[in-house]
């Protein structure tokens, strides 16, 4: 796991069920980095993008 994140709290969205999903963590270390991991496998990599990809990605999917 990338060390920035490896004591975060990851979340998915509370309508995502018990389904494999991805989880996306900011920390109060890296509030500039957003960290995506597969729920399937949180051991393995994470992802890191800007908090500006983010919000681009994550406001195209509205």
């Amino acid at each position: 796991m990338t060390p920035l994140f490896d004591h975060a709290d990851f979340r998915k969205a509370s309508g995502s069920g018990t389904g494999d999903c991805v989880e996306v963590a900011i920390t109060e270390h890296t509030t500039d980095l957003v960290g995506l991991r597969d729920s399937k496998n949180p051991g393995n990599a994470v992802l890191v993008v800007t908090s500006e990809e983010w919000i681009a990605f994550s406001g195209a999917l509205s």
